[in-house]
């Protein structure tokens, strides 16, 4: 197919670092160039990974007709009104997750023409273990799949990481929990009917930086999680059947550069170890969104399944966005959508 032609708003370091590397390793995509507030910084950017145009600033980019895609890797404040002046502007955009602060907000792209693609950047949906995993599921080679594990942790205390800025949208939850979340989903194919999380937020900076938290997507079927950014480094999924168990090494940064392994356990046999051939994850989600543009397949992460994600993590966490302080509450989001009880021990 004719290569899609792509602008970056904005050299932030996931697109410098994994992103925009990995997009140009694809013959299927030109990225074409790169946006900054600051001139000097595009161009920096730019002279580093090899782009060819740097402007000094969005809007700028956006004008370019020559250019068909965004990719938006800007603060999760900026996600939603980046998004929708790239969309005003006639481009297809892939949002960095999560794509907005709270549901209410990330309700706003539902008036995107149905000409515009517009998608959350979660690369796992496009690795092949996660497919495996879905497909595992589906086929009913773990039986029954009813209990999804995941523990997902990294350390990083810098108050001046976007992470850890309660006003800009920072916190465990939002970054990383929104994982295990897609991951369920994913799987299951199916929406929870009940969330519940327990939050522990850091007194000075305001985020959480521990949550644990439960799902119940129906028919026996739950999610369990943890997610720390106060923690040791680690992550590992298992995904459990009444016949069979499937675990992810590396489940969300998988690398680009070497195998990963996934573990197969059916009953009665010995556990197997499956080696997943190297694949750079993020390479796949561009070319897959590319794909989509050009209208060879469907699109993957759209906007109603990115006000999914959203919905349940405002249930879970209230404080995502730092508009409560304190332990949030459960309460209603929609009405398929029930909080489940909560008790108090003393």
């Amino acid at each position: 197919m004719k290569p899609v032609r792509w602008g970056v708003l904005s050299p932030a370091k996931i697109g410098m670092e994994k992103v925009i590397p990995a997009m140009l390793k694809s013959r299927e995509l030109e990225v074409y160039a790169l946006a900054s507030r600051d001139l000097a910084r595009a161009e920096a950017a730019c002279q580093q990974l090899g782009i060819p145009k740097p402007y000094g600033s969005y809007e700028e980019m956006l004008a370019d007709p020559s250019i068909e895609a965004i990719y938006n890797p800007t603060p999760n404040h900026l996600h939603v009104p980046l998004t929708l002046q790239a969309i005003a502007a006639g481009k297809h955009v892939l949002c960095e997750k999560p794509i907005a602060i709270t549901a209410k907000e990330a309700e706003q792209l539902r008036s995107v023409p149905k000409n515009i693609l517009v998608a959350e950047a979660f690369m796992v949906r496009h690795h092949p273990q996660w497919k495996m995993a879905r497909d595992l599921a589906k086929s009913g080679a773990l039986g029954r799949v009813h209990a999804i594990q995941v523990l997902f942790a990294y350390h990083l205390t810098d108050p001046t990481n976007v992470r850890n800025r309660a006003d800009i949208g920072g916190g465990g939850m939002l970054d990383i929990g929104c994982y295990p979340i897609t991951g369920a989903r994913f799987v299951f194919d199916a929406e929870p009917s009940r969330v519940v999380a327990l939050i522990d937020r850091d007194p000075e900076m305001k985020v959480d930086r521990l949550a644990s938290g439960l799902a119940d997507f129906g028919q026996g079927r739950q999610l369990s999680f943890t997610c720390g950014t106060q923690s040791m480094n680690f992550q590992r999924v298992q995904i459990i059947g009444t016949t069979g168990r499937f675990e992810i090494d590396i489940p969300f940064n998988a690398p680009p550069d070497t195998p990963t392994l996934v573990r197969l356990h059916e009953a009665g046999k010995a556990v197997e170890t499956i080696s997943i051939p190297v694949i750079d994850q993020y390479t796949a989600q561009a070319e897959a969104f590319g794909r989509a543009v050009r209208g060879l397949e469907p699109l993957v992460g759209g906007v109603e399944s990115a006000i999914g994600n959203m919905k349940i993590i405002d249930v879970e966490d209230e404080d995502a966005a730092g508009r409560i302080l304190g332990f949030p509450p459960l309460r209603q989001v929609i009405p398929t959508l029930q909080p489940t009880a909560c008790i108090t021990l003393h």
